[in-house]
């Protein structure tokens, strides 16, 4: 039996601290860089350093297998979780720069909720009815969260376009953990996160040439950081989920809006009003029920 603050849970934590100060320096990249900018030079970042680490461990990036057709398959399977991850983390960063950041991570965290959906449509898992309503119990959370005005009756709410930017981010980071789900049982987590990476390079070249902006150096670090979050958070929470059971790291990882709701009050003066703590409550209950009675063994994260 695990007690106490385990080596897991530390790892956990860390991965929490690195996604969220990957999440603060995409929003303050993106005051005057594109979006689609920051993805490209974060996966130039995440790509370089998957592949050294491929290369250290004798690791193909293309998948690997005996059997030719299963390779076949895995490589078709790669590609798709490339192209949800590449368009996952497009909707996350375009809203986080126009959203509160700790409003856009509460709304990321539904992700675990429609995970359990679509491994049940697509994975053939048992799915309860209530389960079915955690998951619309997670959705209200977000309308909250937004607060829009047509049923609150004011017009102080968060930007709609940004929310469904976000709710989509987190929709299409679900559809991602479930094909990375059937990729865990023949390829190594190493090649997933090199085939998201590689896929968002090549998909993020054309917008950012057509509309590339020179970063400053201030900026020039802040893309950095965005890299070196993104792989330190992706390598702590493999690390956590390796050593310490999914819902105990899936519970500390709400860590991520707690320190997204400090970067969000030291660097944007963004307090989280009496709504965003009322959806992110909502939000948190229903997922860590999920997560506690019909945990999804996917890899978490962006």
């Amino acid at each position: 039996m695990t007690t106490g603050f385990s080596r897991g849970l530390r790892f956990a934590v860390l991965g929490a601290l690195y996604f969220s100060i990957m999440s603060a320096c995409a929003k303050l990249a993106g005051a005057r860089l594109p979006s689609q900018e920051i993805v490209f030079f974060r996966a130039i970042v995440v790509t370089g350093l998957t592949y050294y680490a491929l290369r250290n461990k004798g690791l193909s990036p293309w998948g690997a297998g005996r059997d030719p057709t299963q390779v076949r398959t895995d490589r078709r399977l790669l590609l798709l979780r490339g192209l949800l991850g590449y368009a996952a983390l497009s909707c996350f960063l375009w809203a986080v720069i126009r959203l509160p950041l700790a409003d856009t991570t509460v709304i990321h965290f539904t992700n675990p909720v429609w995970t359990a959906l679509l491994a049940a449509v697509f994975l053939g898992e048992v799915l309860r009815r209530w389960e079915v309503l955690l998951a619309v119990l997670a959705l209200g959370g977000v309308i909250i969260v937004a607060r829009p005005g047509f049923l609150l009756g004011d017009t102080s709410g968060l930007d709609p376009v940004a929310v469904g930017a976000a709710l989509a981010g987190a929709l299409l980071s679900a559809a991602a953990y479930v094909s990375a789900k059937r990729l865990t049982r023949t390829q190594d987590t190493l090649v997933i996160v090199f085939s998201f990476a590689a896929v968002s390079l090549v998909g993020s070249i054309p917008p950012t040439v057509s509309g590339f902006v020179m970063p400053g150096p201030w900026e020039w670090m802040l893309l950095l950081g965005v890299g070196l979050g993104a792989q330190g958070g992706q390598v702590y929470v493999t690390k956590a989920l390796q050593v310490e059971k999914a819902g105990r790291v899936m519970a500390v990882g709400y860590l991520q809006i707690v320190f997204a709701a400090a970067w969000g009050l030291t660097f944007f003066r963004e307090i989280p009003d009496r709504w965003t703590v009322l959806g992110a409550t909502i939000i948190i209950a229903s997922t860590f029920v999920m997560g506690r009675l019909h945990p999804v063994a996917a890899p978490r994260g962006r």
